[in-house]
């Protein structure tokens, strides 16, 4: 018997290809085998082909590739190409071919060696970071053919997880453990090796900025204190690719258009405890706005297009606003119904003058309407409660604004993860199909737990809300909560498009009891309320209510002050039939979560439909909102004013109080108000009178005005803990003047997390001008978690 051989691994190393096991001398070696076999089979007819050494690939899945049978007659070049097409089917590390001969011919054996199966994963060393998530980074599965190609793909994938966790020096190699011809075990040993940050960044050439203003456009920043908090200093190789396109961003949009930012070079310190940063600038020079024009398509004149454009002549040229510009003339051709706009910005840069000229290109292409609204992904919400949200109808010509009033109102239904609104052709040229898709989210909630608020202390609840109740997007909420010092009961049910119509309606009945400083409260009661927007941003609001309200445990520093005369004793009990009309405007880009925008109401309550209780309560209210230092800045300022008529006394529990996280932070809660002082005498163990003492009685005041400031800041983003540093003034009187003549004033900050429970608020407050004998000159410490209902 002549048995001769060709390896794959020898075609391989003649085609100019390298493997992981061979070699220069086995290739010549096996490429000599090769000659020999082509001299010994070339004109043979091949009598039989087989296929051996194959244990888990069946004989009927490689004989498909062989392409020389029975009868042929074999040369070098098709025994070759058969071993090729074999070892391309993937399950084999090599293939060779020998020859037999028999009856005046040869019998082809095609000898194949399979890859081994992993059977088992294993890892080892791994201590800072949990095994599950180095096992996610592994590619290399149990029970799957083993390649080498994914063993080293996932070595470079597991080092990289612990260098984007700070762990730059660690260690990985991957080991093989041969437990059969057929079965491997693969093992991952890692030496994790110190936490390695980054200590320092370096600029070269920058001479416009300060490192101090750029390392604050990087998302890379340098380790500090809080580092183990907020993961600053992690060196991670995408996210400092990304900062050089940040970079050079904030260059071009402060008129360096011939900005050129190096590759950042990343250097371990001698003590290898830390690294370094540096980054080559060249920043060129700076070039202001020459001429703005226009050409093409114009819709409008040049004076009304260039009145839509946020770039000036004189001004710095700016990227971002240049960008704005282009999306702002495109945005003005598409509510015309031209979808397919194009503003294409040409520029031309003057050397000598520094300036740069820009002309807009327009397109205005084919005008479209709206064809089809196609909907998916809604599983419970109704079709119809998606579409009554959208700004587009069938047959609609097309607009850019109102396809993102139209995304814009879907997010803040609160129904919705996501929600992605994208055209494609319709029936024909001049139409296009709406496609939304959105993706629902859980929007009800059955909840028992806990929570504290620096008001009621601590406090259990229970309720069941739904927020799409039906999947028609009735709001339905059930509840309850108890407290040490209050207690709440509420059902109520709201349709926010009552038959189908714009027509906000609802209805509540509730009972609630609260202990105040000076009495407790309780009131039982139910209302009917209704609501209509006069525009995308506009909207109306009316309340009728009727409650019984009982006025109880006067604390002794208002009975004596009753007794004395000083104070009306308020109505044991009282009902209150009162409507409540409001307007309201809200431009926010976003309801849930503000960045943007404003937040305007002004409502009006008339308490003497019936009932005892006579007087009329006035309120508005403003909230701006605006991006700000990577945070968001807010300013908010209330006023009210509640006045008496038909000669009856404003109900003590009707009027203003001032003081606490909800207002005038640092200050003690409804404090901030009108009061009395009584003076009162301790008394010994034997009865006798010892030292005065002065007690307070708060009784609110028939005026609020109080002014909120604050900036909110993202500390870990992915979890929605935030930062709040803030301001507050204001006061609470019984007239205007006094009201605004003396302005208390407080600053402080906080921490607030929307925890699985409910809000968390954590805000320290201190009282810039404190009143003797009543706050606290060190500040206050002021906490709440859990919905109060």
């Amino acid at each position: 018997m002549l048995c001769l051989t060709v390896s794959a691994q020898a075609q391989q190393a003649a085609a100019g290809k390298a493997t992981d096991t061979t070699s220069a001398d086995k290739a010549a070696a096996d490429k000599a085998a090769g000659d020999k076999a082509t001299e010994q089979t070339a004109g043979d007819k091949v009598v039989a082909v087989r296929i051996s050494g194959n244990h888990r690939i069946e004989t009927a899945a490689i004989l498909p590739a062989v392409r020389l049978k029975a009868g042929d007659v074999a040369t070098a070049d098709k025994v070759d190409a058969d071993i090729r097409a074999i070892y391309k089917l993937g399950h084999f590390t090599d293939v060779k071919a020998q020859s037999e001969t028999r009856d005046g011919g040869v019998v082809l054996e095609y000898v194949v060696t399979e890859k081994p199966i992993v059977r088992e994963v294993k890892i080892e060393g791994a201590k800072e970071l949990s095994t599950d998530k180095v096992r996610e980074a592994i590619e290399i599965k149990p029970n799957t053919v083993f390649s080498q190609k994914d063993l080293q793909k996932s070595v470079k994938k597991v080092k990289k997880l612990y260098a984007d966790e700070g762990y730059y020096l660690a260690e990985v190699s991957g080991d093989l453990s041969i437990r059969s011809e057929t079965e491997v075990h693969v093992i991952f040993r890692i030496k994790e090796g110190d936490k390695v940050l980054i200590q320092k960044i370096e600029f070269e050439g920058n001479h416009a900025f300060t490192d101090k203003k750029l390392k604050k456009t990087m998302e890379t920043g340098e380790k500090w204190f809080l580092s183990w908090l907020t993961g600053a200093g992690t060196y991670k190789e995408e996210v400092l690719k990304n900062d050089i396109n940040l970079l050079t961003e904030h260059y071009m949009n402060n008129g360096y258009v011939n900005v050129k930012i190096g590759e950042p070079k990343v250097e371990l310190d001698p003590d290898r405890k830390g690294l370094k940063v540096r980054i080559g600038i060249t920043e060129g020079e700076q070039y202001r706005i020459g001429k703005l024009g226009f050409k093409g398509e114009l819709l409008e004149t040049e004076s009304v297009l260039t009145g839509k454009l946020k770039e000036k002549p004189g001004q710095l040229f700016s990227r971002a606003d240049l960008r704005t510009d282009v999306f702002g003339l495109t945005d003005l051709y598409a509510d015309k119904g031209y979808a397919f706009a194009n503003a294409n910005p040409l520029t031309k840069l003057n050397p000598e003058s520094h300036t740069i000229d820009i002309t807009f290109d327009m397109e205005k292409g084919q005008k479209v309407s709206i064809d089809r609204i196609n909907i998916s992904g809604n599983v419970k919400t109704r079709d119809k409660v998606v579409r009554r949200e959208l700004r587009l109808d069938e047959g609609d010509q097309y607009s850019s604004t109102a396809l993102k009033k139209s995304k814009q109102n879907l997010m803040n239904t609160g129904f919705f993860e996501e929600a992605n609104l994208a055209t494609a052709k319709g029936s024909a040229p001049d139409k296009l199909d709406l496609n939304v898709e959105v993706k629902e989210k859980p929007t009800g909630t059955f909840s028992i737990g806990a929570g504290y608020s620096s008001l009621d202390g601590i406090i259990g609840q229970g309720s069941v809300q739904q927020a799409n109740f039906l999947g028609l997007g009735l709001k339905m909420t059930a509840a309850a909560s108890l407290g040490s010092k209050s207690q709440t009961y509420n059902l109520g049910l709201t349709d926010p498009y009552f038959m189908d119509t714009k027509w906000t309606l609802g209805a509540d009945i509730y009972r609630n009891e609260r202990q105040y400083l000076d009495y407790t409260r309780r009131a039982t009661g139910g209302d009917i309320k209704a609501g209509y927007p006069l525009s995308d941003t506009v909207s109306t609001f009316w309340l009728y209510k009727y409650e019984i309200k009982d006025i109880f445990d006067e604390s002794p520093e208002l009975r004596k002050s009753i007794n004395d005369g000083a104070v009306l004793e308020p109505e044991k009990q009282s009902t209150t039939s009162a409507i409540i009309a409001s307007i309201s405007r809200n431009t926010t880009d976003y309801r849930l979560d503000p960045s943007t925008g404003m937040l305007n109401s002004l409502s009006v309550e008339f308490a003497g439909l019936g009932g005892s209780n006579r007087y009329v309560k006035y309120i508005t209210e403003h909230t701006v909102f605006q991006p700000l230092f990577y945070g968001v800045g807010s300013v908010r300022g209330t006023l009210g004013y509640v006045q008496s008529y038909g000669g009856k006394e404003i109900p003590i529990d009707e009027k203003f109080y001032l003081g606490g996280i909800s207002s005038l932070r640092g200050f003690s809660s409804r404090t901030v108000s009108p009061f009395k002082t009584t003076t009162v005498f301790d008394k010994d163990g034997n009865g006798y009178e010892g030292k005065p003492k002065d007690n307070r009685v708060y009784l609110g005041g028939s005026v609020e005005a109080v002014a909120n400031v604050e900036w909110t800041f993202p500390l870990l983003k992915e979890a929605g803990l935030k930062g709040v540093v803030f301001f507050d003034a204001g006061n609470c009187d019984n007239s205007f003047d006094k009201t605004f003549g003396t302005v208390l004033t407080s600053y402080g900050g906080g921490i607030r997390w929307y925890s699985p429970i409910g809000p968390l608020r954590l805000e320290y407050g201190v009282p810039i001008n404190p009143r003797e004998g009543i706050d606290n000159k060190g500040g206050k410490l002021e906490f709440s978690i859990g919905s109060i209902f």
